[in-house]
């Protein structure tokens, strides 16, 4: 059995936190990209309320382990990129990557997989590829400027410089920027609030958007029209739509389904 760089701890609040743990620096590896792969799809499988995804107090993920891109080649690290972060993105659930210390390179492409960021108020995040004569092939190209928008993505991919906490938040890149021993805390409570929703709902208003990013206006607007027609359907809508006759906006208490 290969080490285990990838655990899964379904938490009793719903959450399910997701831990990287490949010292020294989180590299993501062929086996680690691997092992992410199957966790996601095991999350996909069987959702749980909610994604925490932490690679520890040190480090997020300092990226590709360039060893193997020397080694395997371009084409086969990016395949594997590709896999994994895309299993990532199709959780049909909140997923939220708890970032200390770095996220470079493949570590920010994993970030960006994720539906939301909290980082450190020291953390570091960019895709530096650039500095190598290269350019991010894990998604970065996509997934940020659909993010951030394409000119400030050009000027993040295009210079490769690390971006501190303060302006990845004020340019959209991270949701929250708390203190460095806070950030998992932090990421747990709101990934338990998500918990706590109306988890169908959540799945999918995320692939509507998703899907939706990917189109025409046209072709977005029947797939909303397609998710609100299957959600409409839902216990959690029945119970949502009685509480607010009764109670007001907010009250609602929700079981998931």
């Amino acid at each position: 059995m290969p080490d285990p760089f990838v655990t899964v701890e379904r938490r009793p609040d719903g959450v399910a936190l997701v831990r990287l743990d490949r010292p020294k620096a989180n590299a993501l590896s062929g086996a680690v990209l691997g092992q992410i792969f199957a966790a996601a799809t095991e999350l996909c499988d069987d959702p749980p309320g909610a994604v925490v995804l932490w690679g520890g107090r040190r480090i997020f993920a300092a990226g590709a382990d360039i060893v193997e891109l020397d080694g395997a080649g371009a084409g086969a690290v990016g395949a594997n990129f590709t896999s994994a972060l895309g299993a990532l993105a199709r959780v049909p659930r909140a997923t939220i990557a708890a970032v200390n210390g770095y996220a470079l390179g493949g570590g920010l492409e994993l970030a960006l997989a994720c539906d939301f960021r909290v980082c450190a108020e020291d953390a570091k995040l960019g895709l530096p590829e650039v500095q190598l004569g290269v350019l991010p092939g894990g998604g970065g190209t996509q997934r940020l400027p659909r993010l951030i928008g394409s000119s400030r993505a050009k000027d993040l991919i295009m210079t490769g410089r690390h971006v501190p906490a303060g302006e990845a938040e004020a340019i959209g890149l991270v949701n929250r920027v708390v203190a460095p021993d806070e950030v998992l805390a932090s990421a747990l409570a709101w990934a338990a609030e998500f918990a706590r929703g109306p988890l169908v709902a959540h799945g999918l208003a995320k692939w509507a958007i998703d899907r939706g990013l990917d189109g025409t206006l046209a072709d977005g607007l029947a797939t909303e029209q397609e998710a609100f027609a299957a959600v409409a359907g839902t216990e959690d809508a029945s119970r949502g739509m009685a509480s607010f006759a009764a109670h007001g906006p907010g009250k609602a208490t929700f079981l998931g389904r």
